[in-house]
């Protein structure tokens, strides 16, 4: 059975409520969750708060605590096979891609901010009339975290990393269909050193359940969330209501352009990660493929073959590039895509799978309408639309036609064009020539529906802090 953590130890639910986790492939439940009530989450937010008012973890030295978040994401490290397999169970994710990518990044994301505590600079302000100022930077207080589902571990450590290492305590609750790794973190966090009731974990769901419990609690003084946008309003408003500071990555259409002079080999091979890595369930997916009409038929061309290579099938085979999507419900979303297609819209590979598995395998559409639902919701899968364009002007009018604007990507050989364009881009990043290539110093989020404030580096360590002046005569 898979437990909440509430101060430093594995627990079960007071009232003994539980919920299956599904495995995605098999279609059959894997394990029973405890579900967090009230009981939990006022127990969650108290050992929290004890630990941050009382405890010693806001008081540790940033070389200390480091030492700490270091010891963790070693862990992390050593148990690779027992998180890729959670991770993998709950959403169907390919095995092979945890242990490459989302296991050593999540320890990663630790090492970084541990380090980037020790190192971060503060202000000095000298001043005309002979006093002397500085900042400082002190832990802002118990964190509310809400991870997504999408990339399980990787976003839980995102957020609780930079709360962790400028001295807050957290309380996560991770999504629903994938709470298995975020257990095991917590217990590591405590093997690793990590004082008890710094990190917490409670298990449920969102709309008048553990969710919303948490992010209406009066006991938490940061909220950050990563999912949907609609969602997001919702515990805006909650931020709001309780005047607490609010972190919001949301969701994203992506615009992926790929100029006439662009190498067709690297923006075929950029493109395809773009929108079919963890089938398609990436907020920063290239969704809407915008390519030059003096190239548009190679780029097709190539691109189908590309998509129609892919291996698709059981998340445990280590050859598997495309698993089942993360549920039923996320499968039936998607695949209600296809049922209103708009009839110019025209399907030159993939599609829903028809033999009954959550599967829908890598999808290219053509000549679908600029106002149709596919060119315009977020899908959340392995589907991208492809639309030709002439001039610079005009492409980047229709990338900037949408109420989203987390990410764009653009493939041009000509740097001055690319620089250009990458400002004209309403869109928190732009990767050129490439794609998902993070430096974690930088700021990392989205405008519009996209979200609100930035995460990495510096911009963490304003969320998570309470800047502080202090200013004394000389």
């Amino acid at each position: 059975m898979i437990t909440h953590w509430i101060d430093g130890a594995a627990e079960k639910s007071a009232d003994g409520a539980t919920f299956e986790t599904i495995n995605p492939w098999t279609q059959e439940k894997w394990d029973d969750v405890c579900e967090a009530g009230q009981a939990e989450v006022d127990a969650a937010v108290a050992a929290a708060r004890e630990a941050f008012d009382n405890g010693p973890w806001p008081r540790m030295g940033f070389a200390e605590r480091g030492a700490i978040l270091h010891r963790l994401a070693d862990l992390i490290e050593e148990h690779i096979e027992e998180l890729s397999v959670a991770d993998s169970n709950d959403m169907g994710k390919p095995i092979s891609a945890m242990r490459v990518k989302d296991v050593p990044r999540a320890a990663q994301n630790f090492r970084f901010f541990a380090d980037h505590a020790r190192m971060s600079l503060a202000e000095a302000y000298p001043m005309d009339s002979g006093h002397h100022g500085y900042s400082r930077y002190e832990p802002a207080g118990v964190v509310a975290a809400i991870a997504p589902w999408n990339f399980p571990l990787m976003l839980e450590t995102w957020k609780i990393a930079p709360a962790m290492a400028w001295g807050n305590t957290v309380v996560l609750k991770p999504a629903e269909d994938t709470p298995a790794s975020a257990t095991i973190m917590a217990r590591l966090a405590t093997e690793a050193g990590v004082p008890d009731g710094v990190l917490n974990v409670i298990h449920g769901f969102g709309p008048g359940a553990a969710g919303e419990m948490l992010t209406h609690h009066a006991g938490i003084d940061r909220i950050t969330f990563t999912g949907e946008s609609n969602t997001g309003r919702h515990i805006a408003a909650a931020g709001a209501q309780q005047l607490v500071p609010v972190s919001l990555e949301l969701g994203g259409k992506g615009a992926n352009i790929v100029f006439e002079d662009a190498d067709l080999d690297a923006a075929v091979s950029w493109s395809n990660k773009a929108i079919f890595t963890n089938a398609g369930q990436v907020c920063l997916a290239g969704s809407r493929l915008f390519v030059h009409t003096s190239i548009i038929d190679e780029f097709v061309e190539r691109f189908v073959e590309s998509a129609k290579a892919m291996v698709v099938g059981d998340p445990t085979n280590e050859d598997t590039q495309i698993g089942p999507l993360a549920s039923e419900v996320h499968f039936k979303k998607v695949s209600g895509f296809f049922d209103d297609l708009d009839p110019n819209a025209k399907v030159l590979c993939g599609g829903v799978a028809s033999d009954g598995s959550w599967v829908v395998h890598p999808t290219v559409i053509v000549d679908a309408p600029l106002d149709s639902r596919i060119c315009r919701e977020e899908v959340f899968g392995p589907v991208v639309t492809i639309l030709p364009f002439e001039t610079e002007e005009e492409v980047i009018g229709l990338a900037n036609d949408t109420p989203y604007g987390l990410n764009a990507m653009l493939f041009s050989e000509n740097g001055r064009r690319t620089h250009r364009v990458a400002a004209a881009l309403h869109a928190g990043t732009v990767w050129v020539n490439c794609f998902f290539v993070r430096d974690l110093r930088a700021p990392f989020g989205g405008v519009g529906w996209s979200g609100v404030g930035r995460e990495g580096g510096n911009f963490s360590r304003e969320f998570f802090t309470e800047p502080k002046a202090v200013v004394m005569e000389a």
